[in-house]
Protein backbone atom coordinates (compact mmCIF):
# COMPACT_ATOMS: atom_id res chain seq x y z
CA UNK A 1 0.00 0.00 0.00
CA UNK A 2 1.31 3.53 -1.16
CA UNK A 3 2.07 6.10 1.68
CA UNK A 4 -0.56 8.29 0.58
CA UNK A 5 -2.78 5.51 1.06
CA UNK A 6 -2.29 4.79 4.45
CA UNK A 7 -2.56 8.51 5.52
CA UNK A 8 -5.93 8.10 3.82
CA UNK A 9 -7.19 5.74 5.58
CA UNK A 10 -5.76 7.52 9.08
CA UNK A 11 -7.67 10.12 8.09
CA UNK A 12 -11.08 7.92 8.16
CA UNK A 13 -10.23 6.71 11.35
CA UNK A 14 -8.73 9.95 13.19
CA UNK A 15 -10.88 12.75 11.85
CA UNK A 16 -14.54 14.22 12.53
CA UNK A 17 -17.29 12.85 10.70
CA UNK A 18 -17.69 16.41 9.89
CA UNK A 19 -14.15 16.72 8.03
CA UNK A 20 -13.37 16.68 4.44
CA UNK A 21 -11.61 13.40 3.63
CA UNK A 22 -8.92 13.61 0.96
CA UNK A 23 -10.15 10.84 -1.00
CA UNK A 24 -13.33 12.17 -1.15
CA UNK A 25 -12.02 15.57 -3.16
CA UNK A 26 -13.90 16.62 -5.79
CA UNK A 27 -11.02 17.11 -7.43
CA UNK A 28 -9.11 18.72 -10.24
CA UNK A 29 -9.99 20.78 -13.28
CA UNK A 30 -7.12 18.78 -15.42
CA UNK A 31 -6.92 15.26 -14.21
CA UNK A 32 -3.57 14.10 -13.09
CA UNK A 33 -1.39 11.39 -11.63
CA UNK A 34 -1.94 11.29 -7.53
CA UNK A 35 1.28 11.87 -5.67
CA UNK A 36 2.61 8.28 -4.31
CA UNK A 37 3.24 9.75 -0.66
CA UNK A 38 1.18 13.31 -0.35
CA UNK A 39 -2.82 13.13 0.23
CA UNK A 40 -4.42 15.78 -2.31
CA UNK A 41 -4.94 18.50 -0.03
CA UNK A 42 -1.12 18.48 1.28
CA UNK A 43 -0.06 18.66 -2.35
CA UNK A 44 -1.86 22.16 -2.91
CA UNK A 45 -0.50 23.43 -0.06
CA UNK A 46 3.04 22.41 -1.28
CA UNK A 47 2.00 23.97 -4.73
CA UNK A 48 1.37 27.04 -2.87
CA UNK A 49 4.30 27.44 -0.60
CA UNK A 50 6.41 27.06 -3.72
CA UNK A 51 4.97 29.31 -6.00
CA UNK A 52 6.01 33.17 -7.41
CA UNK A 53 2.77 34.60 -6.07
CA UNK A 54 3.26 33.44 -2.24
CA UNK A 55 6.74 34.87 -2.66
CA UNK A 56 5.67 37.98 -3.49
CA UNK A 57 3.86 38.51 0.01
CA UNK A 58 6.81 39.38 1.56
CA UNK A 59 6.89 42.53 0.08
CA UNK A 60 2.70 43.28 0.07
CA UNK A 61 1.52 45.91 2.84
CA UNK A 62 -0.75 44.49 5.15
CA UNK A 63 -2.15 47.69 6.77
CA UNK A 64 1.02 50.14 7.26
CA UNK A 65 2.07 51.58 4.44
CA UNK A 66 6.31 51.79 4.74
CA UNK A 67 6.43 51.57 8.40
CA UNK A 68 9.82 52.43 9.83
CA UNK A 69 10.50 49.20 12.29
CA UNK A 70 11.72 45.88 10.82
CA UNK A 71 8.42 44.04 13.52
CA UNK A 72 5.69 45.65 11.61
CA UNK A 73 3.61 42.53 9.00
CA UNK A 74 3.18 41.84 5.85
CA UNK A 75 0.90 40.25 3.77
CA UNK A 76 2.92 37.25 4.32
CA UNK A 77 3.41 37.13 7.57
CA UNK A 78 -0.51 38.27 7.85
CA UNK A 79 -0.90 35.04 6.03
CA UNK A 80 1.35 32.47 8.01
CA UNK A 81 -0.56 34.33 10.90
CA UNK A 82 -3.73 32.82 9.33
CA UNK A 83 -2.58 29.69 8.83
CA UNK A 84 -1.23 28.83 12.45
CA UNK A 85 -5.09 30.33 13.87
CA UNK A 86 -6.44 27.69 11.27
CA UNK A 87 -4.32 24.93 12.12
CA UNK A 88 -4.97 25.12 15.73
CA UNK A 89 -8.54 25.51 15.43
CA UNK A 90 -8.45 22.71 12.55
CA UNK A 91 -6.46 19.94 14.89
CA UNK A 92 -8.34 20.52 17.74
CA UNK A 93 -11.73 19.96 15.84
CA UNK A 94 -10.15 16.79 14.08
CA UNK A 95 -10.94 18.52 11.09
CA UNK A 96 -8.60 18.28 7.62
CA UNK A 97 -5.73 20.30 8.51
CA UNK A 98 -3.83 20.27 5.10
CA UNK A 99 -7.06 21.44 3.73
CA UNK A 100 -7.10 24.55 6.38
CA UNK A 101 -3.48 24.97 5.67
CA UNK A 102 -3.40 25.04 1.90
CA UNK A 103 -6.62 27.41 1.84
CA UNK A 104 -5.00 29.73 4.34
CA UNK A 105 -1.87 29.77 2.75
CA UNK A 106 -3.67 30.80 -0.62
CA UNK A 107 -6.36 32.97 0.37
CA UNK A 108 -4.50 36.49 -0.09
CA UNK A 109 -2.41 35.38 -3.42
CA UNK A 110 -4.36 37.97 -5.11
CA UNK A 111 -3.84 40.92 -3.03
CA UNK A 112 -2.41 44.14 -5.04
CA UNK A 113 0.68 46.11 -3.90
CA UNK A 114 -0.31 48.11 -0.95
CA UNK A 115 -2.68 46.59 0.20
CA UNK A 116 -6.95 47.82 0.28
CA UNK A 117 -5.27 50.82 -1.21
CA UNK A 118 -4.16 48.89 -4.54
CA UNK A 119 -7.49 46.94 -4.49
CA UNK A 120 -9.67 50.23 -4.12
CA UNK A 121 -7.72 51.76 -7.24
CA UNK A 122 -7.77 49.18 -9.38
CA UNK A 123 -11.83 48.33 -8.42
CA UNK A 124 -12.31 52.17 -8.91
CA UNK A 125 -10.39 52.24 -12.28
CA UNK A 126 -10.96 49.09 -14.12
CA UNK A 127 -14.37 48.69 -15.46
CA UNK A 128 -14.36 45.00 -15.00
CA UNK A 129 -14.09 45.45 -11.65
CA UNK A 130 -11.35 43.71 -9.20
CA UNK A 131 -11.77 41.64 -5.56
CA UNK A 132 -8.58 40.35 -4.22
CA UNK A 133 -10.59 37.14 -3.25
CA UNK A 134 -11.81 37.04 -6.67
CA UNK A 135 -8.07 37.71 -8.23
CA UNK A 136 -6.48 34.79 -5.67
CA UNK A 137 -8.17 31.92 -6.99
CA UNK A 138 -7.53 33.63 -10.87
CA UNK A 139 -3.68 33.39 -9.75
CA UNK A 140 -4.27 29.34 -8.62
CA UNK A 141 -6.51 28.53 -11.80
CA UNK A 142 -5.11 30.78 -14.55
CA UNK A 143 -1.95 32.76 -14.26
CA UNK A 144 0.85 31.02 -11.69
CA UNK A 145 3.27 29.04 -13.73
CA UNK A 146 3.23 31.69 -16.95
CA UNK A 147 -0.74 30.82 -17.48
CA UNK A 148 -0.92 27.28 -16.53
CA UNK A 149 -2.17 27.90 -12.97
CA UNK A 150 -1.41 25.12 -10.16
CA UNK A 151 -4.84 22.73 -10.83
CA UNK A 152 -5.71 22.79 -7.46
CA UNK A 153 -8.52 21.01 -5.54
CA UNK A 154 -11.81 21.80 -5.91
CA UNK A 155 -12.29 22.45 -2.22
CA UNK A 156 -9.03 24.86 -2.07
CA UNK A 157 -10.04 26.91 -4.55
CA UNK A 158 -13.15 27.37 -3.13
CA UNK A 159 -12.54 27.97 0.44
CA UNK A 160 -10.00 31.00 -1.54
CA UNK A 161 -12.36 32.21 -3.05
CA UNK A 162 -15.05 32.47 -0.15
CA UNK A 163 -12.77 33.66 2.50
CA UNK A 164 -14.36 37.11 2.82
CA UNK A 165 -16.75 37.33 5.88
CA UNK A 166 -20.00 37.81 3.22
CA UNK A 167 -19.27 34.81 1.55
CA UNK A 168 -19.71 30.94 2.65
CA UNK A 169 -17.42 28.35 1.75
CA UNK A 170 -18.55 24.74 1.41
CA UNK A 171 -16.12 23.16 3.74
CA UNK A 172 -15.99 23.21 7.90
CA UNK A 173 -11.89 23.99 7.18
CA UNK A 174 -13.16 26.43 4.58
CA UNK A 175 -15.18 28.54 7.03
CA UNK A 176 -12.45 28.33 9.64
CA UNK A 177 -10.22 29.97 7.35
CA UNK A 178 -12.71 32.57 6.56
CA UNK A 179 -12.54 33.29 10.53
CA UNK A 180 -9.10 33.19 10.70
CA UNK A 181 -8.10 35.20 8.92
CA UNK A 182 -10.53 38.09 10.64
CA UNK A 183 -9.25 37.15 14.06
CA UNK A 184 -5.47 37.22 12.79
CA UNK A 185 -6.41 40.67 11.18
CA UNK A 186 -7.50 42.34 14.15
CA UNK A 187 -4.59 40.97 16.28
CA UNK A 188 -1.93 41.52 14.80
CA UNK A 189 -3.05 44.81 13.47
CA UNK A 190 -3.76 46.03 17.14
CA UNK A 191 -0.23 44.63 17.84
CA UNK A 192 1.29 46.85 15.04
CA UNK A 193 -0.90 50.03 16.04
CA UNK A 194 0.34 49.58 19.45
CA UNK A 195 3.70 49.57 17.93
CA UNK A 196 3.36 52.66 16.04
CA UNK A 197 1.99 54.76 19.01
CA UNK A 198 -2.26 54.81 17.40
CA UNK A 199 -3.50 53.41 20.20
CA UNK A 200 -3.12 51.38 23.58
CA UNK A 201 -4.87 48.00 25.00
CA UNK A 202 -6.98 50.33 27.32
CA UNK A 203 -8.09 52.11 24.18
CA UNK A 204 -10.64 49.31 23.95
CA UNK A 205 -14.08 49.85 25.63
CA UNK A 206 -14.46 48.30 28.82
CA UNK A 207 -17.66 46.56 28.24
CA UNK A 208 -15.87 44.83 25.12
CA UNK A 209 -12.74 43.66 27.55
CA UNK A 210 -15.25 42.18 29.94
CA UNK A 211 -15.66 39.73 27.19
CA UNK A 212 -12.83 39.12 25.04
CA UNK A 213 -9.93 40.11 27.87
CA UNK A 214 -7.92 43.18 28.23
CA UNK A 215 -4.53 42.21 26.31
CA UNK A 216 -4.02 41.51 23.10
CA UNK A 217 -2.99 38.38 23.81
CA UNK A 218 -6.28 37.46 25.51
CA UNK A 219 -8.43 38.50 23.09
CA UNK A 220 -6.59 35.97 20.25
CA UNK A 221 -7.02 33.17 22.91
CA UNK A 222 -10.94 34.05 23.88
CA UNK A 223 -12.00 33.90 19.74
CA UNK A 224 -9.65 30.59 18.94
CA UNK A 225 -11.21 28.79 21.64
CA UNK A 226 -14.82 30.36 21.63
CA UNK A 227 -14.34 28.94 18.44
CA UNK A 228 -13.37 25.39 19.32
CA UNK A 229 -15.92 25.11 21.96
CA UNK A 230 -18.54 26.27 19.96
CA UNK A 231 -18.20 23.83 17.06
CA UNK A 232 -17.05 20.77 18.59
CA UNK A 233 -19.39 17.83 17.30
CA UNK A 234 -20.91 20.36 14.64
CA UNK A 235 -21.74 20.46 11.21
CA UNK A 236 -20.64 24.38 11.16
CA UNK A 237 -17.97 26.84 12.67
CA UNK A 238 -19.71 28.86 14.98
CA UNK A 239 -18.97 31.36 18.02
CA UNK A 240 -21.23 31.92 21.02
CA UNK A 241 -23.14 35.01 20.60
CA UNK A 242 -21.97 36.99 22.88
CA UNK A 243 -18.22 36.15 21.53
CA UNK A 244 -19.36 37.06 18.39
CA UNK A 245 -20.91 39.81 18.95
CA UNK A 246 -18.19 41.20 20.68
CA UNK A 247 -16.17 40.13 17.63
CA UNK A 248 -18.31 42.28 15.30
CA UNK A 249 -17.60 45.17 17.69
CA UNK A 250 -14.04 44.61 17.91
CA UNK A 251 -13.54 44.69 14.12
CA UNK A 252 -16.01 48.08 14.13
CA UNK A 253 -13.71 49.71 16.58
CA UNK A 254 -10.50 48.73 14.18
CA UNK A 255 -11.62 50.48 11.28
CA UNK A 256 -13.19 53.10 13.42
CA UNK A 257 -9.44 53.91 15.10
CA UNK A 258 -6.71 51.74 12.98
CA UNK A 259 -8.32 51.34 9.46
CA UNK A 260 -9.36 54.76 8.98
CA UNK A 261 -6.59 56.35 10.69
CA UNK A 262 -4.76 59.34 9.07
CA UNK A 263 -1.51 58.36 10.78
CA UNK A 264 -1.62 54.59 9.12
CA UNK A 265 -3.24 56.03 5.93
CA UNK A 266 -2.09 59.19 5.48
CA UNK A 267 0.05 57.71 1.92
CA UNK A 268 -2.85 55.88 0.57
CA UNK A 269 -4.13 58.57 -1.30
CA UNK A 270 -0.42 58.63 -2.95
CA UNK A 271 -1.06 55.04 -3.50
CA UNK A 272 -3.97 55.67 -5.15
CA UNK A 273 -3.04 57.59 -7.79
CA UNK A 274 0.11 55.88 -8.32
CA UNK A 275 -1.53 52.20 -9.11
CA UNK A 276 -4.17 54.25 -11.47
CA UNK A 277 -1.40 55.44 -13.15
CA UNK A 278 0.36 52.27 -13.96
CA UNK A 279 -3.10 50.94 -14.54
CA UNK A 280 -4.10 53.28 -17.39
CA UNK A 281 -0.31 53.72 -18.83
CA UNK A 282 -0.15 49.52 -19.32
CA UNK A 283 -4.11 49.88 -21.30
CA UNK A 284 -1.86 52.66 -23.57
CA UNK A 285 1.03 50.15 -23.91
CA UNK A 286 -0.47 46.86 -24.11
CA UNK A 287 2.90 45.29 -25.70
CA UNK A 288 4.39 46.06 -21.82
CA UNK A 289 2.77 42.87 -20.53
CA UNK A 290 4.37 39.53 -20.44
CA UNK A 291 4.32 37.48 -23.06
CA UNK A 292 1.92 34.76 -20.97
CA UNK A 293 -0.22 37.77 -20.66
CA UNK A 294 -0.56 39.04 -24.33
CA UNK A 295 -0.94 35.28 -25.50
CA UNK A 296 -4.35 35.34 -23.23
CA UNK A 297 -5.39 39.00 -24.57
CA UNK A 298 -4.96 36.65 -28.17
CA UNK A 299 -7.00 34.25 -26.58
CA UNK A 300 -10.25 36.30 -25.87
CA UNK A 301 -9.28 37.55 -22.35
CA UNK A 302 -10.19 41.23 -22.48
CA UNK A 303 -6.86 43.55 -21.93
CA UNK A 304 -8.60 45.48 -18.93
CA UNK A 305 -8.51 42.09 -16.82
CA UNK A 306 -5.08 40.81 -18.06
CA UNK A 307 -3.53 45.01 -16.86
CA UNK A 308 -5.13 43.85 -13.47
CA UNK A 309 -3.50 40.98 -13.61
CA UNK A 310 -0.28 42.42 -14.22
CA UNK A 311 -0.30 45.25 -12.07
CA UNK A 312 -1.80 43.67 -8.65
CA UNK A 313 0.84 41.37 -9.01
CA UNK A 314 3.57 43.74 -8.28
CA UNK A 315 5.11 43.81 -5.31
CA UNK A 316 5.18 47.37 -3.39
CA UNK A 317 9.10 47.95 -4.71
CA UNK A 318 8.51 46.87 -7.62
CA UNK A 319 5.23 49.12 -8.06
CA UNK A 320 7.05 52.64 -7.23
CA UNK A 321 10.30 51.35 -9.43
CA UNK A 322 8.15 50.48 -12.40
CA UNK A 323 6.14 54.24 -11.45
CA UNK A 324 9.10 55.74 -11.53
CA UNK A 325 10.42 54.03 -14.90
CA UNK A 326 7.36 55.29 -16.60
CA UNK A 327 6.48 58.78 -15.27
CA UNK A 328 9.57 59.66 -13.68
CA UNK A 329 12.09 62.01 -15.84
CA UNK A 330 15.78 60.99 -16.02
CA UNK A 331 19.00 62.93 -16.04
CA UNK A 332 21.23 61.91 -19.19
CA UNK A 333 24.20 63.44 -20.65
CA UNK A 334 27.68 62.96 -20.91
CA UNK A 335 29.99 63.62 -17.77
Amino acid sequence: MKIREQMEEREEQLLSRYATLSRNTKGREKEEKSCDIRPCFQRDRDRILYSKSFRRLKDKTQVFLSPYGDHYRTRMTHTLEVSQNARTIAKALRLNEDLAEAIALGHDLGHTPFGHAGERALNEICPLGFKHNEQSLRIVEKLENYGQGMNLTWEVRDGILNHEMNLRPATLEGRVVRLSDKIAYMHHDMDDAIRGGILVESDVPHSLAKVIGYTNREWIDTFIHNIILSSTGKDDITMSEEVYDAFHKLRKFMFERVYTNPVAKGQEGKVEVMIKMLYQYYIDHIDKLPDYLKKMMDEGVEKERLVCDYVSSMTDRYAVSAFEEVYIPKSWGVM
